[in-house]
């Protein structure tokens, strides 16, 4: 039962790179219009110069500001457009011991993870239910099924997207809407060139077309789950934490991800 995205609009937040501009290629293969969310506008609009035969629209926005949510609604109410498919891309995270975080810092990663996705998901879901053939997907990561030493902040938010996303889902049933969380594991996009190259523990990273294009395969399925992990040596290392139990997972979590180097 694949998504039908013809005559359907996709917004997707943080399209400027990654998954989210991969998700905008994608879908607009597949004859979705879009919106496009990020805030550099200068590379959305080269994505948008790139995607032929749809209409795209492009919203310059620094979702990580207090009130993103609500102004990205309205910005979009008042271009007169009506979603129908929801991504919430948009997120970053902070690697580093908790105590020596820059407090804005950590305060802006909990309102662009956690607040701006919330208020994202609530401005749209309703015309996304009573549209009955769209997607919903919220990115998590498979840090938020563990916590996470030096990415405490991030696995936390992570978590919240995860059983958000999960219960949506089932809130979800019956009205035709796929609700989704992705949690991908380390994954060759711009992540690590602001959370750091060490965030990754050392692991393989597997590459964002992969992960985007498991993500679509999945949403095609008959029973869309409610969160998928990508990859099946990630799924293998999550099943292993929920059998070590939480005092050993944390002491390897511990061991497997280095101190940041001091600047």
């Amino acid at each position: 039962m694949a998504v039908d995205f013809r005559n359907q609009t996709t917004l997707i937040t943080g399209a400027s790179s990654g998954f989210g501009a991969l998700f905008a290629r994608r879908l607009a293969a597949r004859g979705s219009g879009l919106v496009l969310v990020a805030r550099r506008t200068d590379r959305l609009e080269a994505l948008a110069a790139e995607l032929p035969g749809v209409p795209v629209t492009t919203i310059g926005m620094d979702l990580a500001q207090p009130g993103a949510g609500a102004k990205l609604a309205a910005a979009v109410a008042e271009r007169g457009i009506t979603v129908t498919s929801l991504i919430n891309n948009a997120g970053f995270g902070t690697h580093g011991l908790f105590h020596e975080a820059d407090p804005q810092r950590i305060t802006d990663e909990i309102t662009l993870n956690v607040t701006t996705l919330t208020e994202i998901t609530r401005a749209f879901i309703e015309p996304l239910r009573a549209h009955g053939g769209g997607v919903l997907v919220n990115v998590a990561s498979i840090a938020g099924y563990q916590p996470g030493p030096t990415l405490a902040v991030y696995a936390a938010t992570k978590a919240f997207v995860l059983h958000f996303t999960e219960a949506l889902w089932t809130e979800s049933r019956g009205t035709g809407l796929k609700v989704m969380a992705l949690s991908p594991g380390a994954t060759e996009t711009e992540f690590f060139d602001v959370a750091g190259q060490g965030a990754d523990g050392g692991t393989a990273r597997m590459r964002a077309d992969t992960v985007v294009d498991l993500a679509i395969k999945a949403l095609d399925r008959r029973n869309t789950p409610p969160s998928l992990i990508t990859g099946a040596r990630n799924r293998i290392m999550m099943g292993a934490s929920r059998l070590a139990g939480r005092r050993i997972t944390l002491a390897a979590l511990g061991a497997m991800m280095s101190r940041p180097s001091s600047t």
